[in-house]
């Protein structure tokens, strides 16, 4: 049923950027906030590995931006589905992410210095586009809940704050 979702977001993180597929299958609420809460642990854990390896300040502070803000948040998606009793479902698009999250760690963990910064904050400006277009075109057009969509609203928010200062950094890392 995600099969074109899962293949659009894959392309997508691949290349770094781009527009989801407005023809993709619309996610139900309960895959929205699995889909949602994935990528904020997603973020957290490409953070806490930049924590332990980056050795620029920028990064680094952008890194515990990233575990404050996307922890944080996802509490309040936690909070949420359990006042609202939604089981978040998990799906072919979480899925996919963890692949490539997986996968974007473990290409990462063998660099170091100055070329794991411009990586780390390469792949967050990546990951930022990507989630920042699939939250505005895809998951909370999508969502039925007033609830869930105003906190994908929030998140929307973040994601594109998020998305401004990978770029600076980037911009400074060059």
């Amino acid at each position: 049923m995600f099969t074109r979702l899962s293949a659009a977001i894959a392309a997508i993180c691949l290349v770094g950027g781009g527009a989801f597929a407005q023809s993709a299958a619309k996610p139900t609420d309960p895959q929205i906030a699995h889909i949602a809460y994935t990528a904020g642990v997603i973020d957290v854990a490409a953070a806490r590995q930049a924590l332990a390896r980056a050795k620029n300040k920028d990064g680094r502070a952008f890194a515990q931006d990233m575990v404050r803000d996307h922890e944080a948040v996802n509490k309040q998606a936690a909070e949420l589905v359990k006042k609202l009793t939604v089981k978040p479902e998990d799906n072919d698009t979480s899925r996919s992410l963890i692949k490539r999250a997986s996968d974007k760690q473990v290409e990462l963990s063998k660099l170091s210095g100055g070329a794991f910064d411009r990586a780390y904050i390469a792949s967050e400006l990546a990951f930022h586009r990507t989630t920042t277009s699939a939250l505005q075109t895809l998951l909370i057009p999508s969502a039925s809940n007033a609830e869930l969509r105003s906190l994908s609203e929030t998140r929307l928010k973040a994601f594109r704050s998020h998305e401004q200062h990978a770029e600076l950094v980037a911009l400074a890392l060059k």
